[in-house]
């Protein structure tokens, strides 16, 4: 019989990836997406050979249905407290009820286990929920990915393409962590597809400092960027507290002081990843930033391009 693998959170970006991987697999993958999903992303998810279930994430009963005869529940989830808590403990719950032997939490982001509560809003509810899935008797994996190196073109402010510079805090030299959100998929759906794993996996698809990134996209770009030092962990710090107070966007994903919160963890000696397991699975091609910048110069190139009349 084939393998059964849930993914909650099926039609997001990150999840949706996992399903495309998983689909591929000699595996049954079952997706299950919220009653008012749009129906454009449904169909995405049938077309990539998916099992769509629209389900109201607040019944455990209903989700504990979908659930039975897993051998995993994948959980691709994003939001606040309301989502990253109160809906994943319902799922994980259901995949109690339905007897799934394995879980994965919806981490995805820098190993916030050497954190303390407080530093960082969003990692701060992925470990509330920790708390409650460690006491569970579900076997757990949590990954960790660094960031989203997708971000270094457009969302985080690392590589400004205008000024032609790369910004940066505190050491030039410190190494950030980056996967591209393809290869976090990847890895995900070869996790969900194993008997066992341990309960913590850490990749990286790239580990540079900010000096070593002015020196790719000087070569890739042929235009001289220059290193630009914002300052130091202490101003970061101050500036994120000015930021909340005159915007405190609780009930916001990702207002400005959440991405300078995780800028600051990442310049954080603890975030630095002693050992990675990418070479779990040797078939994973890991994109380096060389390759995602060399890339996004092509596709800039190309649509500055004047049009043929």
């Amino acid at each position: 019989m084939k393998k059964i693998i849930v993914v909650v959170g099926a039609s997001g970006n990150l999840g949706e990836r996992i399903v495309g991987y998983l689909t591929n697999k000699e595996v049954e993958v079952r997706a299950i997406v919220r009653e008012h999903t749009n129906s454009v992303r449904i169909q995405r998810l049938e077309h990539l050979g998916a099992k769509v279930y629209q389900v109201d994430m607040q019944e455990i009963s209903e989700m504990t249905e979908v659930c039975r005869g897993a051998s995993c529940v994948v959980s691709a989830l994003a939001g606040l407290s309301s989502s990253i808590i109160d809906i994943q403990k319902m799922v994980l719950e259901a995949a109690i009820a339905a007897g799934v032997p394995r879980f994965i939490p919806s981490d995805y982001s820098l190993d916030f286990t050497h954190f303390s509560h407080g530093e960082n809003r969003n990692l701060d509810l992925r470990r509330v929920f920790h708390e409650y899935l460690d006491k569970s008797n579900i076997a757990a994996t949590s990954i960790f990915n660094g960031a989203f190196m997708d971000m270094l073109t457009n969302e985080m402010p690392l590589i400004l393409f205008k000024q032609k510079m790369v910004l940066y805090w505190g050491d030039a030299n410190h190494r950030l962590s980056f996967t591209t959100i393809d290869n976090t998929a990847e890895y995900t759906a070869n996790v969900a597809l194993e008997d066992s794993s341990p309960r913590y996996l850490r990749i990286a698809g790239d580990q540079l400092s900010p000096k070593e990134i002015r020196a790719i996209i000087t070569d890739i770009s042929q235009t001289k960027y220059r290193l630009f030092k914002a300052g130091g962990p202490k101003l970061l710090s101050g500036l994120i507290k000015v930021a909340r107070f005159f915007e405190p966007g609780d009930n916001v994903l990702y207002p400005a002081w959440q991405g300078m919160q995780y800028m600051r963890n990442m310049i954080d000696e603890r975030a630095i990843l002693k050992k990675i397991d990418n070479d779990r699975y040797p078939n994973i091609q890991w994109t380096s930033i060389q390759s995602l910048l060399s890339e996004y110069q092509k596709s800039t190139k190309k649509n500055e391009a004047p049009h043929s009349v």
